[in-house]
């Protein structure tokens, strides 16, 4: 009878280390490769590094379509985009220009 008691609380001892190491390893798991996980973070990190460079060409063809805009406001029109967009709108070319004709097929 002593033995079964001492057996019983051996393997009682044994399962609560056992549930106990599962329950870490669940988490241990997770915080590795779960969805917050060091792997996650990782993707994270790298997503963070393209849509930054991407915003920064985003930005700067921004920049640029604000130039070309400031340059036809009516307080102070550029002459020679004024010139590139009537010619390009009404299908007019200067005299002095060299036109290539591409033949369509």
């Amino acid at each position: 009878m002593v033995s079964r008691a001492r057996l019983k609380s051996v393997l009682t001892g044994l399962a609560l280390y056992a549930m106990a190491a599962a329950i870490v390893g669940y988490f241990g798991v997770n915080a590795y490769t779960g969805k917050y996980g060091l792997n996650a973070r990782q993707e994270l990190d790298q997503e963070i590094i393209a849509l930054t460079s991407e915003l920064a060409q985003l930005k700067r063809e921004r920049a640029r379509g604000e130039q070309r805009v400031s340059l036809l406001r009516t307080e102070k029109i550029d002459p020679d985009m004024l010139d590139e967009r009537a010619r390009f709108q009404l299908d007019y070319v200067n005299p002095h220009d060299l036109v290539r004709m591409i033949p369509q097929n």
